[in-house]
């Protein structure tokens, strides 16, 4: 049993998200445990050293080591006998040219976790991965548990911003967790319960619906890129002025100004990164007899979407027609009607004040 007075965590994954959460977590009193397999980033952060930059972490790690309740191991054994809450923060990098995410650090940190679970234990996900990975994780980790099913899984996206990594941990705007378990909704509540009680959002949902918050967050950011880029080039042949429209654009509030700068695109570590795992993943779903529509309108976005990277001058690719009859979900669901606005490219322009607060 999970018990808020005693609860103490473990944070498989030292890289940005899981430093960051494994300090955050130390200043908000909880006993931390940081695991990596990589010794010398280990060495690193025993020695209070941050292996990259983000605003206030380095203080955070410095004062929490000193305080005795924050440490770092390399092993799953350790991991496994101090924890009763443990957090998968390790990457999902890009696998390939197919776009698809690499899931081997998620699935080794199951691996090498599971067998030394010994006692009912939550083990809660916030890496970034395909929708469907959190159902594939749980059977795997029942599995190989010596407990068996009393190792629950939850997944609870992270949202957090480079350069306000520590801001966006300590006081994040929303706090989802997936899990039909009350155990696990239970554990992450406690995690978190100084931020509910300030009244940020709790959402408890499906392990679906979760893994997809995150990549749907990045999509719809990047939507507004393609598209105030694609009015760029409109605004051009017009003779318009964009920044003037972006502007305007922004004062209305179901838009607002955010992520609506023109200039060459988007970039960074998650944003293609997971939009390219996105389209990876769709087009596997796609293929699924039940929905020939959709197959067919992902096969031609994602060749759309290679011609326009090797093509700059071409305007936004156009969804085939089959777009408009389109499902992901059962026949039952409304039917949307889309087109696919991608990536552009432009001639650099400095964004405005209002559209990068």
């Amino acid at each position: 049993m999970v018990e808020a007075e005693r609860m103490r965590v473990s944070v498989i994954g030292t890289g940005y998200l899981g430093a960051t959460t494994a300090a955050c977590l130390s200043e908000l009193g909880f006993e931390v445990l940081g695991l990596d397999v990589d010794e010398a980033k280990i060495d690193m952060l025993r020695s209070g050293r941050v292996p990259f930059f983000e605003p206030g972490l380095d203080e955070l790690l410095t004062a929490n080591l000193g305080t005795g309740r924050l440490s770092f191991t390399t092993s799953f054994a350790e991991a496994a006998e101090f924890a009763d809450v443990h957090l998968i923060c390790v990457g999902t990098p890009q696998r390939d040219e197919s776009g698809a995410a690499d899931l081997t650090y998620v699935q080794s940190a199951i691996e090498r976790l599971a067998p030394h679970l010994t006692r009912p234990t939550v083990v809660v996900g916030r890496s970034t991965v395909p929708v469907g990975t959190a159902a594939t994780l749980t059977a795997r980790l029942h599995a190989l548990a010596p407990v068996g099913e009393e190792a629950e899984l939850g997944w609870s996206p992270e949202f957090l911003r480079e350069g306000f990594g520590v801001e966006d941990t300590l006081r994040p705007n929303r706090i989802v967790i997936g899990t039909d378990s009350p155990r696990v909704e239970k554990a992450v509540r406690e995690l978190w319960r100084q931020q509910v009680d300030d009244g940020v959002p709790f959402l408890v949902t499906d392990l679906q619906t979760a893994e997809l918050v995150k990549v749907s967050a990045n999509a719809f950011l990047a939507t507004k890129i393609s598209f105030i880029n694609a009015m760029a080039e409109v605004s051009e042949a017009a003779g318009a002025d964009v920044i003037q429209l972006a502007e305007a654009l922004s004062y209305d509030d179901r838009i607002g100004g955010k992520f609506l700068g023109p200039g060459l695109g988007f970039g960074g570590g998650c944003l293609p990164k997971d939009i390219r795992a996105f389209m990876a993943r769709a087009t596997s779903s796609a293929s699924s007899p039940r929905c020939p529509s959709c197959a067919r309108w992902t096969r031609s976005t994602s060749a759309a979407a290679r011609a326009r990277s090797t093509s700059p001058g071409s305007s936004s690719a156009e969804a085939s027609p089959d777009a408009r009859s389109r499902c992901w979900a059962p026949r039952s669901s409304p039917t949307p009607t889309t087109s696919a606005t991608l990536p552009r490219s432009t001639s650099p322009r400095p964004s405005p004040r209002w559209a990068r607060e």
